[in-house]
């Protein structure tokens, strides 16, 4: 889900201010300029938000079929998204309320390229699915968008719609992060 400038800096357990800060002190370490939510980030219209019910094996294997090690680690083993390249994920000593003692931050660049190779390899109809809105893919997904399209749209994301959700996923939360301005919480 999307994270507000406001949860962004507030500290303690309701926020992510603790995430922020760990943050900005690890890219000014690595000579890089510190991340501060921006204007963008408070225009989005709404928010990003799904809900993660589908079985994930299908998709996890197709990811292991597809993607080195190095790139199924960049994609699945984030629990923040910023919206900036990162060389490589950046482990914090921070904790939110859903990662535990450590932060596994990384790039909406990098995530947003693998998901689009794995939507090119199964042929989703990337243009067919809902783009932001609270909840817009897992209802497409769920309430017959899917099902309506797939007739008319055949291919592999229709044989296995539980691993073509993730892959949707990645892609729009990837997309909502660089569009926005803002971070992503997989929680």
């Amino acid at each position: 889900m999307s994270v507000a400038a406001q949860d962004w800096s507030r500290p303690g357990e309701d926020g992510y201010g603790d995430v922020a800060a760990a943050l900005n002190v690890e890219l000014e370490r690595r000579g890089l300029p510190s991340y501060e939510l921006g204007r963008a980030a408070r225009e989005a219209p709404g928010w990003f938000e799904e809900k993660v019910s589908p079985s994930m094996d299908g998709f996890v294997a197709l990811c292991r079929m597809q993607l080195t090690d190095a790139e199924l680690s960049a994609l699945l083993d984030w629990s923040v998204l910023v919206p900036f390249a990162l060389e490589e994920e950046i482990v914090l000593p921070a904790s939110t309320a859903y990662s535990g003692e450590e932060t596994a931050v990384a790039g909406a660049p990098q995530v947003f390229t693998l998901a689009e190779r794995l939507a090119g390899v199964i042929g989703l109809p990337v243009d067919a699915l809902p783009a932001g809105g609270n909840l817009a893919l897992s209802l497409w997904f769920m309430e017959g968008g899917a099902e309506r399209t797939a007739q008319m749209r055949p291919g592999l994301w229709a044989e296995d719609r539980d691993a073509a959700f993730y892959v949707a996923l990645y892609l729009r939360a990837a997309q909502y992060s660089l569009r926005y301005g803002c971070p992503m919480t997989y929680s």
